[in-house]
């Protein structure tokens, strides 16, 4: 046997695949979903993406992967929008939550004042900064 390093996309798949197959064993069949990719995107006048938001559905909740407002137009309820939309969609699958991570440099305050809870916080990552986990439930728990 040998540990060799090195990166490999179809080794990184394969392993990937047996994390997958060894949960979906531990799992009832009622959890047992296929992943789903799901994205919003929003384009200006001229066609090119100006913010847009994508994530995962698995297990009846959603992992918000990115959100991205383009400067030009932030602060005008866009990244709001976007959030709506990908909620509405949780919702409409049967996601009893949506999570996601955000930095200090990036907007966990925007998060909370859109009712996410932060139920982590990895502190000094990146140095000087901070790692926020949150969460929305759509459930009782």
């Amino acid at each position: 046997m040998k540990i060799i390093e090195q990166w490999n996309q179809e080794d990184s798949d394969y392993i990937r695949s047996k994390v997958i197959e060894h949960n979906m064993e531990q799992l009832p069949d009622e959890l047992k979903t296929s992943r789903e990719s799901i994205s919003f995107v929003i384009k200006d006048d001229k066609g090119e993406v100006v913010g847009g938001i994508t994530g995962d559905i698995f297990w009846h909740h959603m992992h918000i992967e990115f959100l991205w407002v383009d400067e030009s137009v932030r602060k005008e309820g866009y990244g709001s929008i976007l959030l709506e939309k990908i909620e509405s969609l949780a919702k409409a699958k049967g996601c009893r939550l949506i999570h996601l991570d955000t930095f200090s440099f990036q907007a966990p305050e925007f998060y909370r004042k859109n009712g996410y809870e932060v139920f982590g916080v990895i502190e000094d990552h990146p140095k000087g900064f901070k790692q926020y986990f949150l969460q929305k439930r759509f459930d009782s728990k």
